[in-house]
């Protein structure tokens, strides 16, 4: 098991429901990113955050920054929440994403029943020079053009592809 390890997750959407893409990226440059054709920006931050978990189950100690409120508070706050309601939010509406939710609690309970400490979630401002958020969100984008195409799937350097390098910020234009 490492000790320590930071990745910082993006979702991108081609709007807002559109073409959907999500990523991770890790201090070491270590990345995943993959497209949903038919999505939303929230389903790209909750499938950035899931993945992260699901692709560092023997890092002890996962430390995911994230640019979404909603990502962070959901799988702090409010996920459980949500399914002790049979679903349903704190004013009674029908939760959203819910497959997502249950797989995070999934993923969530993995860990602890591994005897492994909780994930820690921060929050990074989003298109502020954070060079980790802003290669996930380089990949969540170029995801989200995946999908615009009509191509659902995922790229990870954990398979075939390269690694980046993460000691500067991506060159797209941000």
């Amino acid at each position: 098991m490492t000790d320590r390890y930071i990745v910082a997750t993006d979702g991108a959407c081609k709007g807002n429901p559109g073409p959907t893409g999500w990523a991770w990226v890790g201090e070491d440059g270590h990345w995943a990113a993959g497209s949903v054709v038919a999505g939303t920006n929230n389903i790209g931050e909750l499938l950035g955050l899931l993945k992260a978990i699901e692709d560092h189950t023997d890092v002890e100690n996962l430390v995911v920054q994230a640019d979404s409120k909603y990502a962070i508070d959901t799988y702090e706050k409010w996920m459980d929440g949500h399914r002790r309601r049979g679903w349903k939010t704190s004013t009674g509406a029908p939760t959203k994403n819910v497959d997502l939710l249950e797989q995070l609690i999934v993923a969530r309970d993995a860990r602890r029943a591994a005897g492994m400490p909780d994930v820690v979630l921060e929050h990074v401002r989003g298109h502020s020079g954070h060079v980790l958020n802003a290669w996930a969100d380089e990949r969540a984008v170029r995801a989200s053009e995946h999908a615009a195409k009509g191509i659902a799937s995922a790229w990870s350097s954990l398979g075939s592809h390269e690694r980046i390098d993460v000691s500067t910020a991506p060159n797209n234009g941000r």
